[in-house]
């Protein structure tokens, strides 16, 4: 069994996968998790998925439980790019599974960063400072030609990405790639429940994110670009901002939940 599992690449790359969606799992669960404590008074506040980082790494066993996300997320980026170089799921040559495979790529280099992060944090060199990487990379893009139109462009897809998770949460198509046999009628129609909401929100944080880069272009000002802290900044300033807020971090939560049933559930194609 274990000379199997030496000889067959395949085996660890799975293996990899689920541990990385697990790992993402527990980045937004915190989020979530700090932002509905804001949300309904309980301390918390609101961070993105590099402050949850930081938040992990200061609880008891904090560096080694940080140590076990950042080898998560490093597997979960190996499968991003498994899935868009060698097309296990056989998406295709064409416009749309091209478009696709580029999605799996462009998420991997995303959080190619995000596991960075963890490892500066790790090394004593990350979490500290004031810096909105939002802001600075935007700004960048400002200052190019037609820096404006990418922002805006930028912007625009986003939102698009959200409501595709909006797309997402309605169908439920995603429950064909969860093999939830061992789970009773009961049980499935909780876990589809949950995993929708999860999408929910995150889609609404993509529409936040992505109107902000469109404020940005607008304006020809990187200061109104903002991430996923923003974002929830932004719903708590709204009126009934803590309902608010407290409806998003929920499905925040819901959405670490998703990834932890995803890495536990998924009927992941690797060869």
């Amino acid at each position: 069994m274990t000379q199997h599992l030496i000889d067959d690449p395949s085996s660890w790359v799975e293996r990899l996968a689920r541990f990385g969606y697990a790992s993402k799992g527990v980045v937004y669960g915190i989020v979530g998790l700090l932002a509905a404590q804001a949300a309904f008074g309980a301390g918390g506040r609101t961070t993105d998925t590099k402050g949850a980082l930081q938040t992990l790494v200061e609880q008891p066993f904090g560096k080694f439980l940080l140590a076990l996300v950042a080898i998560g997320l490093i597997g979960y980026v190996i499968w991003r790019f498994v899935q868009a170089i060698k097309d296990p799921e056989n998406k295709g040559k064409d416009a749309k599974g091209l478009a696709q495979r580029v999605g799996y790529a462009i998420n991997g280099v995303l959080y190619g960063s995000l596991a960075y992060s963890a490892v500066q944090i790790l090394l004593g060199s990350g979490g500290s400072g004031n810096s909105n990487s939002t802001q600075d990379w935007t700004a960048r893009l400002l200052s190019q030609p037609f820096g404006q139109w990418l922002v805006g462009t930028l912007g625009a897809l986003i939102i698009g990405l959200g409501f595709y998770q909006f797309y997402k949460a309605y169908s439920a198509k995603f429950r064909r790639k969860l093999n939830l046999t061992e789970l009773s009628n009961t049980e499935r129609k909780w876990v589809i429940a949950i995993c929708r909401f999860g999408l929910l929100a995150r889609g609404i944080v993509f529409c936040i994110i992505g109107w902000f880069l469109i404020q940005a272009a607008t304006q020809y000002n990187a200061q109104a670009a903002g991430g996923l802290d923003e974002a929830l900044q932004a719903l708590a300033q709204q009126p009934y901002g803590p309902w608010l807020l407290g409806f998003v971090a929920l499905g925040l939560l819901a959405y670490g939940i998703y990834m932890v049933i995803k890495a536990r559930y998924s009927q992941l194609v690797v060869n």
